[in-house]
């Protein structure tokens, strides 16, 4: 199921969500200057992070892997990316933004329980 594209899409548009609500959040959270510093960049560091270390071969992602990690590493990475962005737009009182979110991505990975696996093996 994790290469379903209804799957990958649903991931996709989670991906951005987190990106994007992350920005929002930080900027409401930060003061001064830092809002333009910390809504920018705080989700680029997120993405970059999130495109470059890869499992070598992952089906899910076109098999890319600009930097290859172990599995359960790329699993870390992926639960670190939504979670800060679960954390941060609840922290930021956007709560059921937070919730809605932290939901839809425990639905997202119960449907790819396989890959899960193939990430832990």
């Amino acid at each position: 199921m994790a290469t379903n594209p209804i799957n990958l899409a649903f991931r996709f548009l989670l991906e951005m969500a987190a990106l994007i609500a992350t920005g929002v959040a930080v900027w409401q959270l930060t003061g001064g200057v830092w809002p333009w510093v910390s809504a920018l960049g705080v989700p680029l560091l997120m993405a970059t992070v999130w495109g470059t270390f890869n499992v070598a071969d992952d089906p899910s992602r076109g098999g890319a892997a600009p930097v290859p990690v172990p599995g359960w590493v790329r699993l870390a990475i992926e639960l670190g990316f939504f979670g800060v962005a679960v954390m941060t737009t609840w922290t930021a009182g956007m709560t059921t933004l937070a919730v809605v979110m932290g939901v839809a991505v425990v639905v997202h990975y119960a449907l790819s329980w396989d890959r899960i696996v193939w990430l832990l093996e």
